[in-house]
């Protein structure tokens, strides 16, 4: 099994002063901290046009085509393979926002099905032209509810079945058919969530089959917050080996702490562990087993890494182990709200608390347990401990010869 990292915020990081360092203050390049632990991929989100109407950026990476191509090309060279992720946004693009880029003007589901093909061949042929090979393209972020809303939005009914799929596969065919004939040799990704529902999952997959969507990889975001525990995750993958695609876990991440790094009087706590679904994951034991703590987050890494090679997940991506908090870095601007139209809060990092290097940037336990080093050390060893029993009962043998 092959590990990766979502680090589309890292240059925004850099550029506002953030540092990194082992558990002595030695300052590190976490970078190649991780190609050290055995980490071989690098997941790159893409906006369509992240800034305000004045042209001023949305912050959270501030993930343009410009950012990519940087970021892509110094993880390229340290010998990462690259996953780009379409949002076909100017922002971020989830179960609860798909919102088309304010820069494309269209009239017709099929002005906007002819607007997807072409900017998606157009920005992988720039990609290619500043000599970025791709091993994997997501065609959509976390698309479960469909895409490019409204005409891509599916369309949930009473019995919680949903429709417009025909609309919906013709915009992701649009996308798919341009990584085709630009990236041939890249894997596509359809990317869900709701990765405990197996209903949505199953009516989802088969639809994709009934509309003839031509894929490769099935990618889900887990995170125990919103998804439940490992258990419900790997029941929906096993039952969507059914349908024959390779899979992998494009996002996840978990706590080590709850506590904020703006713990100050009247400040609120807006972490991304204070959820109501907490409390069933409390209920079935999963909090106690793996506490928000340093010690709780690397038990989680551990366990879940042996759980999805066991599961036969091909790769697990840790969604932004380096978005630590600083002056200037945070997940949306007011425009950038505005833009999404998420409820106005405090712009401000979020997601601090799920890296895996602490508030000051220093590497926390959980850093190199998300490592396939370790596990090929200990099979040296135990390979070098079977070399020298053998040799041991060699001798014996040979003593016992007379």
């Amino acid at each position: 099994m092959k590990l990766g990292i979502d680090v589309s915020t890292y240059l925004e990081e850099l550029e506002h002063g953030a540092r990194y360092s082992d558990g002595s203050g030695k300052v590190i390049d976490p970078l190649d901290e991780f190609i050290s632990n055995g980490v071989t991929g690098m997941r790159i989100r893409l906006w369509v046009y992240p800034r305000s109407e004045k042209g001023e950026p949305y912050l959270a990476g501030n993930c343009d085509i410009q950012n990519f191509i940087r970021l892509a090309t110094l993880a390229q060279r340290k010998g990462f393979s690259i996953m780009l992720d379409f949002h076909y946004s100017d922002f971020w693009a989830d179960p609860r926002k798909q919102g088309v880029s304010k820069t494309w003007h269209y009239k017709t589901p099929e002005d906007l099905m002819q607007l997807t093909y072409s900017y998606t061949k157009e920005t992988l042929k720039t990609i290619r032209a500043n000599g970025i090979s791709l091993k994997y393209i997501q065609v959509g972020n976390e698309i479960t509810n469909g895409m490019l809303w409204p005409y891509g939005r599916l369309i949930e009914q009473p019995d919680k079945s949903r429709t417009n799929y025909e609309t919906f596969t013709k915009l992701l065919k649009a996308g798919i058919r341009a990584c085709r004939e630009e990236m041939p040799d890249a894997a596509v990704i359809l990317h869900l969530e709701k990765s405990n529902d197996q209903f949505i999952h199953n009516e989802f997959l088969t639809k994709m089959e009934e509309y003839c969507v031509d894929y490769d990889i099935i990618g889900y975001s887990y995170y125990p917050y919103w998804h439940g525990t490992m258990q419900d995750l790997f029941a929906n993958t096993e039952q969507a080996k059914r349908f024959r695609k390779r899979q992998m876990i494009v996002e996840t991440a978990y706590a080590f702490t709850g506590k904020d790094y703006m713990d100050e009087p009247g400040v609120p706590n807006n972490l991304a562990v204070n959820d109501d679904n907490l409390e069933t994951l409390k209920q079935a034991g999963f909090i106690h087993e793996y506490p928000f703590t340093p010690a709780g987050q690397k038990k989680f890494i551990s366990d879940f890494l042996q759980e999805a090679k066991k599961h036969g997940i091909e790769s697990v991506y840790w969604w932004e182990p380096l978005w630590i908090p600083g002056p200037g870095i945070c997940w949306a601007t007011p425009d950038a709200m505005l833009y999404t139209g998420d409820t106005p809060k405090a712009a401000r990092n979020e997601w601090s608390n799920q890296c895996l290097v602490d508030y000051n940037g220093r590497k926390l336990p959980a850093f190199d347990a998300f490592s396939v080093k370790d596990k090929w050390k200990q099979q040296r060893q135990r390979g070098e401990r079977g070399n020298q029993h053998s040799d041991q009962a060699q001798k014996n043998t040979q003593r016992k010869t007379p």
